[in-house]
C-alpha cells in the first residue's frame, strides 16, 4: 500500500509517496493523506473511520429511534398527535433542508472544523433535550440536532473521500461508512424499543454521550489542513439562503399538507414560495462567480442518477416502515420492543455486509448493484402486500425484512460511492451534501405522502388483510422501487454502451 500526500498551493499539486506503515497526519499537519490501498490500515486510520462512521450511525439512529418513543413522549408531556409529529419532522427539516449548505461550508471553512463543531452541538443538544419538559423546547432542540447532522454528514463523507484515494481504499472506507449509516437507521428501532422500556428520555439522551466521546477521539485523529483566511466573496450567501429556503419550504409544505389539506391555500402558498425560491436559486447560481452549487456538476448522468436513486430508496423505505409500524402496533397489538425485534434481521444483514461491500464495489459497477438492491426492495414490499389475517411472523414479515436488509446493503453504499466518484476534492463536500439532501428530502416527502394516504382513506381492509389505505401505500412504495430499478437498468445499459464505443489502442 502507498499513501499519497497531496498539497495544493497556487493551484499546483505535488504528490509524495510514503510507506503504508506511516501514520495519518496528526491534527494540525499541513496536508491530507491519500491512502491508496484497501488493506493493511493502521490503528489510527481505523480510529478515524470509527469517528466518522460513528457520527453517521448516530444520525441514522436518531431518525428512527425516536419514532418508537413517540407515544410515551406524548403521554408524559401531554402532546397532541399533530404536535407530536414535529419531534420527527423538526429533525428532518433541519437535516434535509441544510445539507447542501453543510457541504459547502465544509469546503470553505475546513472539513475538520465543521465536523467537530457540529458533532459537539449534536451531543449537547441531545443531553439537554432529555431533561427539558417544555414541548416547544423539545421540538426546537430536535431541529437543532437536525441542523448539526446536516453539517456532520457532508463534512464526514468529504473527509473520507479526500483522505482515501479513489479506488480500493475509498471503496472500502465508503462501504464501511455508509453501511454504518444504514445500520444506524435499521437498528434505531431496536435501540428505541429497548430504551423506551426504561424511559423515553433515555431515547433522547443516548446519542449525546456517544457523540461527545466521538468528539474527543476526533480531535486526535482527524487530519487538519492549514487554511488560508476565508474569502467571504467565495461564500454564496444569496444562494445559501434561497436553496435552504426552497428545501425547507418544500419539506414543510409536504409535512403539513396532510393536516391542512393538499389543496388548501396555505399549502399552495408554501409550495409556491418553494418554487419561487428554487427559481431564484438557479438564477443566482448562474450569475454568481463562486456559486454554492456549480450547476455544471449536474451534467453528470451518474451523479444525478445516484441522487434520484437515493431519494427513491430512502423515501420508499421510510414510508414502508411507517406503515408497518402502524400495522404491527395498532392492528396486531405488538409492543414497541416486539416490533423493533421484528426489524432486527434487516439491521444485522446491513451490518454484516460492511466487511464485504468494499470488495463488491471494486468488482461490480454501482448501477448493477442498484439493480439488485431495488429488485430486493420490490420483492420485500410485494411480499408484505400479500399479508393475510392469521399469518405468523415467518410467513408475512421475516421474508420482507430479509429482502429489505439486502436491498439496503446493496443500494446505500452504491448511491454514496457513485454520487461522489470522479468529483474533485474541492467539491466533495458539495457532492456528498447533494446525495444526503436527496436521501433525506426523499424520506420526508414520501412519509408525508403516505401519511396523507392513510389519513384520507376510509376503505375497509383489502384482500391482503391490511387496514385502510395501507395497501395503497404499499403499492406506492413498490412503484418507487420499480422506477429505481428501471433507472438503474438504463444507466447500466448506457455505461456498457459507452464503454464499447471507446476504441481500443492499436497494437504497436
Amino acid at each position: 500500500m502507498h499513501v499519497h500526500i497531496v498539497s495544493c498551493m497556487a493551484h499546483t499539486t505535488t504528490e509524495v509517496v510514503i510507506s503504508d506503515r506511516q501514520r495519518l497526519p496528526k491534527a494540525g499537519d499541513d496536508a491530507p493523506t491519500h491512502i491508496t490501498s484497501g488493506s493493511g490500515w493502521s490503528g489510527r486510520t481505523w480510529l478515524l473511520l470509527v469517528v466518522l462512521a460513528g457520527a453517521l450511525f448516530l444520525d441514522g439512529l436518531d431518525i428512527s429511534m425516536v419514532g418508537v418513543a413517540l407515544p410515551s413522549i406524548g403521554a408524559d408531556l401531554g402532546m397532541a398527535q399533530s404536535e407530536l409529529q414535529w419531534i420527527v419532522s423538526a429533525y428532518v427539516l433541519g437535516y434535509g433542508g441544510l445539507l447542501l449548505l453543510g457541504g459547502r461550508a465544509s469546503d470553505l471553512f475546513g472539513r475538520r472544523r465543521v465536523f467537530l463543531t457540529a458533532l459537539a452541538v449534536f451531543g449537547v443538544a441531545s443531553v439537554v433535550s432529555a431533561v427539558v419538559d417544555v414541548n416547544a423546547l423539545v421540538i426546537g432542540l430536535r431541529f437543532v440536532k437536525g441542523i448539526a447532522a446536516a453539517f456532520t454528514v457532508p463534512a464526514g463523507l468529504s473527509i473520507i473521500t479526500t483522505t482515501f484515494a479513489e479506488g480500493p481504499a475509498r471503496n472500502r472506507a465508503l462501504s464501511i461508512y455508509t453501511v454504518c449509516g444504514a445500520s444506524g437507521f435499521s437498528l434505531g428501532l431496536v435501540f428505541g424499543g429497548l430504551l423506551t422500556e426504561l424511559s423515553w428520555r433515555a431515547t433522547l439522551l443516548f446519542p449525546g454521550p456517544v457523540a461527545l466521546l466521538l468528539l474527543f477521539a476526533g480531535l486526535r485523529v482527524i487530519p487538519a489542513v492549514r487554511r488560508r483566511p476565508v474569502d467571504w466573496a467565495h461564500f454564496d450567501v444569496a444562494g445559501a439562503t434561497t436553496s435552504t429556503a426552497a428545501l425547507l419550504l418544500l419539506v414543510l409544505g409536504v409535512v403539513r399538507a396532510p393536516e391542512v389539506g393538499w389543496a388548501a391555500p396555505a399549502t399552495l402558498a408554501v409550495f409556491g414560495a418553494a418554487a419561487a425560491s428554487s427559481v431564484a436559486f438557479v438564477v443566482i447560481e448562474r450569475r454568481h462567480r463562486h456559486p454554492l452549487l456549480r450547476l455544471g456538476i449536474l451534467r453528470s448522468v451518474t451523479l444525478v442518477h445516484a441522487n434520484l436513486s437515493g431519494a427513491l430508496m430512502f423515501g420508499g423505505y421510510v414510508a414502508f416502515q411507517f406503515v408497518v409500524t402502524l400495522y404491527l402496533q395498532d392492528t396486531l397489538g405488538w409492543s414497541p420492543l416486539m416490533m423493533a425485534l421484528g426489524f432486527l434481521p434487516a439491521g444485522l444483514i446491513v451490518a454484516a455486509s460492511a466487511v464485504k461491500m468494499d470488495r463488491v464495489l471494486d468488482r461490480v459497477p454501482t448501477p448493477v448493484l442498484m439493480i439488485g438492491g431495488f429488485a430486493a426492495f420490490l420483492g420485500g414490499y410485494l411480499w408484505f402486500a400479500r399479508t393475510e389475517p392469521g399469518m405468523g411472523f415467518a410467513e408475512f414479515l421475516l421474508p420482507t425484512i430479509v429482502l429489505l436488509g439486502i436491498g439496503f446493503a446493496l443500494t446505500f453504499p452504491s448511491v454514496n460511492a457513485q454520487g461522489t466518484a470522479g468529483v474533485a476534492d474541492d467539491e466533495q463536500g458539495l457532492a456528498s451534501g447533494l446525495v444526503n439532501t436527496s436521501v433525506q428530502v426523499g424520506g420526508a416527502v414520501m412519509l408525508a405522502v403516505v401519511t396523507a394516504i392513510l389519513t384520507a382513506s376510509e376503505q375497509p381492509a383489502g384482500s391482503g388483510g391490511l387496514p385502510g389505505g395501507m395497501t395503497t401505500a404499499i403499492w406506492l412504495v413498490s412503484a418507487l422501487s420499480v422506477i429505481g430499478l428501471v433507472g438503474a437498468l438504463g444507466v447500466s445499459w448506457r455505461t456498457r454502451r459507452s464503454a464499447r464505443a471507446i476504441p481500443l489502442p492499436a497494437n504497436t
